[in-house]
């Protein structure tokens, strides 16, 4: 018993021993890792407070746009992903791990998985290769009806069976409740014309006087651009060109006031190549404007919305260094580039003689070197993206050359009318007077812009599409970079596309809109006599933004 009991006790001897041992081990550990913990706590409150502090500071430095960009973006997400979960509970129950929905659609595919996004892949007998026959920047088009489609006019070819079900169209009833207080605006003038057109169907959805012509501004411009690309071809491109008969060589100007100082340094240093291949190194320079006829000058006269309309100038005879925009000219394009050239040529080791001197090169000169513009299709989408008039009349003679006429203002215009009539569009009063809008004798009517914008979203003519897809965004790009602004941004902004058009006292727009059911929408609002410019712009920003916000199959007025 007492050898037990003493085991016992020095059993828990050494137990209170160890555990003492233990506990001045462990304590310290454990009482600075405490501290540790509560160290870092509180440096990681101090930089928590700090990145607010400075978020807050970014956001109150941030610009406007800045400021829009970030809203947008946010609230973009959250309608993208409930617009994601509404889309999964319309397609239906799953089946084997595949939306019945999707399984049912797959099935109604004529064409394989991706045939008609990848250029230059092999085509159908029906369906040559090529660019693919629907725009990405469109809203999938439903079938088209076969009953009249009303002032709009037809869209499309009226085949109707391989596009896929889309929203049904806004009602008119509707529209006419949203748009007739918004068109009654006193600031946008006495004369107010409109048209909205369903572009899946080209059906007529709101009209005031629709087909009523009156002075279109820039967006003549969509008239001037499906001309010349149905005329010329979107991959069509303007050659500049340097000839040599004997000792000449003749600078000849295609029609490209796109072409650049570096573009034109490049044609003369192949040009003195092919001159020393011909043991060639002193020659006379001339210059040949004869592709255009008739006066250089706008009805307008001397602008810096437009230089003197010549075949041959350098990035459009600006002298400040910019490519868009109002900008001071030369007095004289085609001289200066022929200038230009002549001190590029001096500069690859050839000897030019004299003063350059405008003359037209001969049938039988020699082609030395030759430079191409942009595809049209390019040229199509910087015209209208910037209003650029130096090449909406570029393009206007570019039709007419096509078409066989005169490449001068009216030659231009008669192109333009005839090549739209065999299009069937509605060209009762329309008058083209130039290709950029400059002049107010211009004449078009609503009905015309939105069955030209039906037209470029056409699934089966691809080469119209840089029509919709050069039009200005709303609050980001070209002339409407600037429009839809303020603190908080406006309900349009990044959702209209449209060709924009301002003269004294004339305001007009024109463009597409998917609206809030998902269905595209083309519109034109065309006004004269307004008291002040802005009041007007931001009064045909709001008919716009209306669009693009309005469902409007319900009539608020039915019933």
């Amino acid at each position: 018993m007492r050898d037990t009991a003493n085991r016992a006790y020095r059993s828990g001897l050494r137990a209170t021993r160890s555990a003492a041992a233990y506990a001045r081990t462990v304590a310290p550990r454990a009482h600075a890792l405490a501290a540790h913990v509560r160290t870092t706590a509180v440096r990681a409150n101090t930089r928590g407070r700090a990145t607010v502090h400075g978020a807050r500071r970014r956001w109150r430095a941030a610009s406007p746009q800045q400021r829009l960009t970030v809203r947008f973006t946010a609230a973009s997400t959250a309608l993208g992903l409930v617009a994601a979960l509404l889309a999964v509970a319309a397609a239906g129950p799953w089946d084997s791990g595949q939306r019945t929905a999707e399984r049912v659609r797959a099935a109604r595919q004529e064409r394989g998985s991706g045939a008609d996004h990848t250029p230059g892949t092999p085509g159908t007998p029906d369906r040559p290769s090529g660019p693919p026959t629907a725009p990405q920047v469109l809203a999938a088009a439903g079938p088209v009806p076969e009953q009249d489609a009303g002032e709009g006019g037809p869209q499309g070819s009226g085949r109707g069976d391989s596009r896929p079900e889309q929203m049904p169209p806004p009602t008119a009833s509707a529209l006419a409740d949203t748009l007739e207080p918004l068109i009654e605006d006193g600031s946008l003038g006495a004369v107010r014309h409109a048209s909205v057109v369903d572009a899946v169907t080209g059906r007529q959805l709101f009209s005031r006087d629709a087909r009523a012509v009156s002075a279109p501004a820039s967006t003549i411009k969509l008239a001037t651009a499906v001309a010349a690309l149905t005329a010329r071809g979107e991959t069509y491109r303007i050659a500049t060109r340097a000839v040599r008969e004997d000792d000449r060589v003749t600078l000849v100007g295609g029609g490209d006031p796109t072409l650049t100082g570096k573009d034109l340094t490049a044609l003369a240093a192949r040009t003195a190549r092919a001159l020393d291949g011909g043991e060639v190194h002193t020659v006379r320079l001339r210059y040949d404007t004869s592709r255009y006829t008739g006066t250089e000058r706008h009805v307008i006269g001397p602008n810096e919305n437009l230089a003197r309309v010549t075949p041959l100038m350098v990035e459009e005879g600006r002298t400040d260094g910019s490519d868009h925009g109002p900008a001071p000219r030369v007095a004289d394009p085609a001289r200066e580039a022929a200038d230009a050239f002549a001190d590029a040529l001096e500069d690859k080791g050839v000897t030019v003689e004299g003063a350059p001197r405008e003359r037209t090169a001969g049938k039988q000169a020699t082609e030395l070197a030759v430079h191409r513009s942009a595809p049209l299709s390019a040229l199509v989408e910087r015209m209208l993206t910037h209003s650029d008039n130096d090449l909406a009349e570029a393009l206007a003679r570019q039709t007419a050359l096509a078409a066989g006429e005169p490449a001068d203002f009216r030659g231009a215009g008669r192109a333009v009318r005839h090549t739209l009539d065999r299009l069937g569009l509605p060209l009762k009063g329309a008058r083209f007077a130039d290709g950029s809008g400059l002049d107010r004798a211009d004449r078009v009517s609503p009905a015309l812009l939105t069955r030209l914008l039906t037209l470029a979203a056409d699934p089966d003519r691809p080469a119209l599409r840089t029509v919709l897809t050069g039009l200005p965004v709303a609050r980001f790009t070209g002339t409407l970079g600037s429009r839809y602004g303020g603190e908080r941004g406006e309900p349009g902004a990044g959702l209209v596309r449209a060709k924009t058009g301002t003269l004294t006292g004339v305001n007009t727009l024109a463009g597409t809109v998917v609206d809030a059911d998902g269905r595209m929408l083309a519109f034109a609002f065309m006004t004269t006599g307004a008291a002040t410019r802005d009041a007007a712009q931001q009064s045909l920003d709001r008919l716009a933004s209306a669009l693009a916000n309005c469902g409007c199959r319900d009539s608020p007025s039915a019933g």
